[in-house]
């Protein structure tokens, strides 16, 4: 695809086209984003912005950053993510992977999550060229996000190396274009209990794992019940407080013979703050000083193995960060909100880049069938583009 027809006047068809050609690729998680990075890689070769394909270790994935303007550090990160949640199983009206437009609403997966907000900017960047930048735009699309929130963290660490290190991150998830300067942590785990087998009739001769499961998934909903208790300290989450979920569980061979093998899966939401991994510890030591013990009475080598899946770190507030500083001029705004999902923004943060989260869209559509994003939404956003352009020149 070529740049848009007005050199210096990107406007929402511009956006739509470039969204349609997003929405096309399919780029599940599980898939490799390369025909999309490819697809992006000659659009800006279109527009002679220069660009860093940033591979993962498999080479089946690439990020990709480019720059807008002068090639130097304190520029402005527009971050957004390529990967989309899967279809299988849910119910369209039409073909998830072929932008429609309907009474003001452009439907397609990721079309809201968040290929909606890369439109914007790569739309963007064909105006941004012509215009004497006194800071560098720089726009990152990355991967992994809906799995494990790893697709940026290679380039960040060239940061400041051979890449402009930026002074300030935004990123473009769906907030109906509010500042978003906080979010929850997120850590999933998979635990196993392995016990032994012994007839049902007499349960004492060996040791039941999914007896054992269940007793470490109460334990889990104690620790969140404790959590709830601690509540939220700002005040500004919902739900006010840290969580802890099981989402499923399976174990057994048969009704009649204790279970010699027991896993669940489970996960963790953190407020800023919280350790990512707290009920992790409190679930390892609680089945170290009390399950095991018991397990091993009648079963010496029963074992509790817990795999990390993930840990996505949370976001917390900087106020009057240089990002929630430009966020908020931008916006024309002076709130500040805080919501429970995650991002790529604890990445960032981690790295020492102040952060925040502000981008078109409603999370509610986020992951849906006929998930869509509102046309109002991409004026919103570009009014926001066009906003910080007059703030860099």
């Amino acid at each position: 695809m070529n740049a848009p027809e007005s050199a210096c006047a990107a406007g929402f068809q511009d956006v739509a086209a470039i969204l349609q050609a997003l929405v096309r690729f399919d780029t599940e998680s599980s898939k490799s984003n390369l025909p999309l990075i490819d697809w992006v890689e000659s659009y800006l070769g279109g527009l002679d912005v220069p660009f860093v394909r940033v591979p993962d270790v498999t080479g089946e994935k690439a990020a990709i950053f480019a720059t807008i303007g002068p090639m130097r550090d304190g520029g402005i990160v527009l971050s957004g993510h390529s990967d989309v949640v899967p279809v299988e199983g849910q119910i369209w009206s039409s073909d998830p992977f072929a932008l429609r437009r309907e009474d003001g609403r452009l439907y397609g997966r990721g079309a809201c999550d968040m290929k909606g907000f890369c439109a914007v900017a790569l739309a963007m960047a064909a105006e941004w060229r012509h215009l004497p930048l006194a800071s560098p735009i720089h726009i990152l699309i990355s991967y992994d996000e809906e799995t494990t929130c790893l697709g940026p963290v290679d380039t960040i660490a060239r940061f400041g190396a051979d890449l402009p290190r930026p002074r300030a991150i935004i990123i473009g998830e769906p907030t109906m274009m509010a500042v978003v300067d906080a979010h929850k942590s997120v850590a999933t785990y998979r635990t196993t209990v392995i016990g032994h087998e012994a007839h049902s009739s007499k349960p004492a001769l060996g040791a039941n794992a999914v007896e054992g499961a269940c007793e470490l998934v109460g334990e889990l909903y104690r620790i969140g019940r404790t959590l709830a208790a601690a509540g939220d300290p700002s005040g500004r989450f919902d739900p006010p407080a840290s969580t802890v979920h099981v989402g499923t569980i399976q174990g057994g061979t048969a009704r009649n013979i204790l279970a010699r093998e027991c896993t669940f899966h489970w996960e963790f939401r953190g407020l800023p703050g919280v350790a990512p991994d707290l009920a992790r510890r409190e679930l390892d030591a609680y089945a170290r000083d009390v399950l095991l013990p018991r397990l091993r009475g009648t079963a010496p080598d029963a074992d509790v193995v817990t795999t990390t899946e993930i840990e996505v770190p949370g976001l917390s507030p900087e106020t009057g960060s240089p990002a929630e500083t430009l966020a908020l001029k931008l916006t024309r705004s002076n709130q500040r909100l805080a919501v429970p999902f995650a991002t790529e923004g604890g990445r960032f943060q981690a790295a020492g880049l102040p952060t925040i989260v502000c981008g078109p869209g409603s999370i509610d559509q986020a992951h849906q069938p006929d998930e869509y994003i509102a046309e109002a939404q991409i004026h919103a956003a570009l009014d926001f583009m066009k906003a910080l352009s007059r703030e860099l020149t």
